[in-house]
């Protein structure tokens, strides 16, 4: 079968660390640590695995840091090389999987807890917060913190995976394969909107309006009591996605402080050594939907003392002068929890009118176009599309 394979390529991961964010083309030629290849189908080996055929599979932030060399190496022991990326994913089951028949259509939740590699429950699984399991390097399959990071399981950038039981979700009647490629990125939304903690009235902030952003949005706007959301968006078409995904307005990155400032009455101080500005006040919750050192910087020096910042973003590391002096609650928020139902949630938002019609934006490539894909994925936010997607069916 066809499969796209992140191998080890420390001179390559080098050169997209360095250069990649000066000539983005590098991340998808000379600097990219991926390539092509034809392996075996998945055999399942253990109880309660099944083969997965994948329909469509998504592009994700992470995914991209990954090929570029922007994730950290505290990740390095939690991943098993050569593996093949990809963990949004829709597909239909080849086997019997449990409950579920073969033909199945499911959505995956890509998390690999204890029951998937045939463990007793750590304490986070047993408690239901299962994307905070402990065991995620041992057991029946080789380490891996989710589905398309690990060497034993597959990925959703190939023809055909294998998945456990305890990951799947069934596809409601009606929802298209695009609504359904959505869910799993619309769960991490609804855990992290669960992690804010938003008090009734509360002013809140989402720096970035892609894909994480935008769902981010969606998430407080329907589960939240949050008064103010305040959105910032660097492109004219996310203004207007965010406006319709729930956001009450939306600013450009270098507005951001001082309408917060108008709005909140706060003190705004311009360190004379310091690129950017800060507030003594501001909003009550911040979530930074980006994950580069600037958003971040934005969020901690917009939120007021006593306030949380949610990581949600996979972070760049920054200046935590303001966690300090202002006791500020920094967050992270990691995939979704099956304790909370995050996916059942998650897929009934997917059913919101907004989501029907980001979901008809979906850009699908086959796998042989990888390059192209990639490059559509690294530009996203500038040509107006919101999610790039792998779909292995497709042969032009």
């Amino acid at each position: 079968m066809l499969a796209l394979e992140m191998y080890r390529s420390v001179a390559k991961t080098a050169l997209g660390k360095v250069a990649g964010g000066r000539l983005p083309l590098l991340l998808t030629g000379a600097a990219a640590p991926l390539r092509m290849v034809t392996l075996d189908p998945p055999r399942v080996e253990h109880d309660g695995w099944a083969r997965l055929r994948v329909s469509l599979s998504g592009i994700c932030g992470s995914d991209l840091g990954m090929l570029s060399g922007r994730t950290s190496l505290y990740f390095q022991p939690l991943v098993s090389l050569p593996f093949v990326p990809g963990h949004e994913i829709v597909g239909e089951l080849l086997d019997p999987c449990g409950d579920l028949a073969a033909g199945t259509r499911v959505v995956v939740d890509p998390v690999l807890t204890c029951a998937a590699r045939g463990l007793e429950a750590c304490e986070a699984c047993a408690r239901g917060e299962t994307n905070r399991c402990s065991r995620i390097t041992v057991g029946d399959i080789s380490s891996g913190l989710q589905t398309g990071f690990c060497h034993d399981t597959g990925g959703g950038w190939s023809q055909q995976l294998s998945v456990h039981r305890s990951q799947l979700h069934v596809v409601p009647d009606g929802y298209s394969d695009e609504q359904a490629l959505l869910a799993e990125p619309v769960a991490c939304a609804v855990h992290t909107a669960r992690r804010a903690a938003v008090k009734p009235g509360d002013r809140v902030l989402v720096s970035g309006a892609g894909a994480v952003g935008l769902l981010a949005t969606l998430a407080l706007r329907e589960l939240t009591d949050a008064g103010e959301i305040l959105v910032v968006a660097k492109h004219a078409h996310q203004r207007e996605l965010a406006l319709e995904f729930g956001a009450t307005e939306v600013v450009a990155p270098s507005e951001t402080l001082r309408r917060i400032r108008r709005a909140t009455s706060a003190f705004m101080l311009e360190p004379e050594m310091l690129s950017s500005p800060y507030l003594l006040g501001g909003v009550d919750v911040t979530v930074d939907a980006v994950g580069s050192k600037e958003s971040l910087q934005t969020c901690l020096h917009a939120t007021r003392a006593g306030g949380r910042v949610v990581l949600s973003g996979m972070p760049a590391s920054a200046d935590l002068s303001a966690a300090w002096f202002r006791e500020l609650e920094v967050v992270g928020t990691y995939a979704s929890s099956r304790g909370s139902g995050d996916f059942a949630t998650a897929l009934d938002l997917v059913g919101h009118d907004a989501m029907c019609r980001l979901a008809k934006t979906v850009a699908p490539y086959p796998l042989h176009r990888w390059r192209e894909a990639l490059d559509h994925a690294h530009s996203a936010g500038r040509l107006g599309t919101v999610k790039v997607a792998f779909d292995p069916r497709r042969t032009s």
